[in-house]
């Protein structure tokens, strides 16, 4: 029985095609700043999300602290959605490491942050509160793509009250995509209300390592300086970011298929007993499962060769090593357990 994973589009393997980049990349040491193919990709994922500058990371979670401790220096505040990653899955680093405090808001159904929540957080200028300074979003948010006229919105309140805008862009070439059109001009009209951006390359890009970093010139210096203590300066990186631009220039309007087969796959799950599927905008399909049951699904699946995760809900999700043959792999195991 073949195994199929929809734990998360992390698990991805490289292709015939990245990894021949990978071997034929250009070297240096990137500490140094001479890495050609790390220089390359910075800048032109700059370029391409209309920056001054970028720097490459290991990981998203190194980039969005990274990003988090230049915007805020100890004793500030970031205000951030329950379910951000930059809040609950990355080991509570800024505050741990950075000394910065975090403004937990619930969102709304669609990910959002509700605004007038968002501004009655932001604190007075006194010595009883933490220091305002950031707000950070989320996009895509549990597979959600937050709208345009939000950001916008979004960024206008925050400029207003003088704080700076970050956005964990984890997922962001599936938000564009899933815009429709020209996913490097859709994924500019996202950036373009923020100060600072985190891209991922090891999700649904498919790379096996690394994420970017962008911002202004002067934002970047400093946040090469927190990467240096936080472990993440490397030396020939050029192996690693040659895969990431290879994702960048032919892996990103392929996004598609995986938000095709997310749908396939929650239509496929509809109408189970005791089953709720939200119906996907990217690659992502939540499944709530009633009573009992819920306890052993993930067992189950398992057993019949496929992967998934359900830290608090069912969760499938879609990539580059998925294909129509998996999903409905996923549909029959799904649909045995829970007409038995």
């Amino acid at each position: 029985m073949k195994t199929v994973d929809f734990r998360s589009d992390t698990v991805t393997q490289p292709t015939a095609g990245m990894r021949g980049a990978m071997t034929a990349a250009p070297l240096g040491d990137d500490v140094f700043g001479d890495d050609p193919s790390v220089n390359a990709l910075q800048q032109t994922v700059a370029e391409r999300l209309g920056f001054e500058a970028a720097l490459f990371m290991p990981t998203g979670t190194q980039s969005n602290l990274c990003a988090l401790m230049t915007h805020c220096q100890r004793g500030d505040e970031y205000i951030v959605g329950q379910f951000a990653h930059t809040y609950r899955w990355e080991g509570g680093g800024a505050a741990v490491l950075g000394s910065i405090q975090p403004q937990p808001l619930n969102h709304q159904p669609d990910g959002s942050l509700l605004l007038s929540e968002v501004e009655a957080s932001i604190k007075p200028d006194d010595v009883h509160f933490a220091r305002s300074k950031l707000l950070t979003l989320e996009n895509t948010i549990g597979g959600k793509v937050l709208p345009l006229s939000y950001l916008a919105d979004a960024s206008a309140l925050a400029q207003k009250h003088g704080l700076a805008r970050h956005l964990d862009g984890a997922r962001l070439f599936n938000a564009a995509v899933a815009a429709g059109g020209d996913p490097y001009v859709a994924a500019r009209e996202i950036t373009q209300y923020f100060d600072s951006v985190s891209v991922c390359f090891s999700k649904g890009l498919g790379a096996p390592v690394g994420s970017v970093l962008c911002g202004s010139a002067a934002f970047i210096q400093q946040a090469k300086r927190w990467r240096k203590m936080l472990g993440g300066g490397m030396r020939q990186a050029g192996v690693l970011a040659a895969a990431a631009h290879y994702a960048l220039d032919h892996q990103v309007a392929r996004l598609g298929i995986d938000h095709a087969l997310a749908k396939r796959l929650a239509a496929g799950l509809q109408g189970l007993a005791g089953v709720t599927v939200e119906a996907p905008q990217t690659n992502i399909v939540f499944v709530e499962v009633a009573g009992p049951r819920a306890a052993g699904v993930i067992d189950h699946l398992k057993a019949r060769g496929v992967l998934a995760t359900g830290l608090y809900k069912l969760r499938f999700v879609t990539h580059l090593d998925v294909d129509e043959a998996a999903v409905d792999q996923a549909i029959a195991a799904m649909h045995e357990y829970f007409a038995g």
